[in-house]
């Protein structure tokens, strides 16, 4: 049984556009729409075998997209450290909240909070 490789269904959002138009349809229908091979083939108008020679042929370009451009697992690396910041932040929003010596870095914290908001939320 051919098992899917969900990791595919994430990577085709950014490298999507790549593939050609059948392709793209094609792996779209399997993963993100869960249709079955026979579904997908009877759609295409193309064979079973087709439909998963052509998904094959689409992961394996989408992953060799991302082993060289590496654009996904930059962007996970971003928000992680954008999570980081966020955490960081509100900690020493409330350390300083708590502690009249360091008040003025709670002012520092909230800037920083913000600039990063603004960031998460182009992302």
């Amino acid at each position: 049984m051919y098992e899917k490789n969900l990791e595919i269904a994430y990577l085709l959002d950014y490298y999507g556009g790549m593939l050609t138009d059948k392709q793209r349809e094609v792996v779209d229908l399997y993963y993100n729409e869960d249709l079955s091979l026979a579904e997908i083939a009877e759609h295409a108008g193309i064979t079973r075998q087709g439909v998963r020679d052509s998904i094959k042929r689409g992961e394996e370009q989408i992953l060799e997209m991302e082993e060289k451009l590496g654009l996904v697992a930059r962007i996970r690396s971003l928000e992680k450290a954008l999570s980081e910041i966020l955490g960081l932040s509100e900690e020493l929003e409330r350390y300083a909240a708590d502690n009249v010596y360091v008040r003025p870095l709670a002012e520092l914290a909230k800037r920083i909070r913000k600039a990063a908001d603004e960031l998460n939320t182009q992302g």
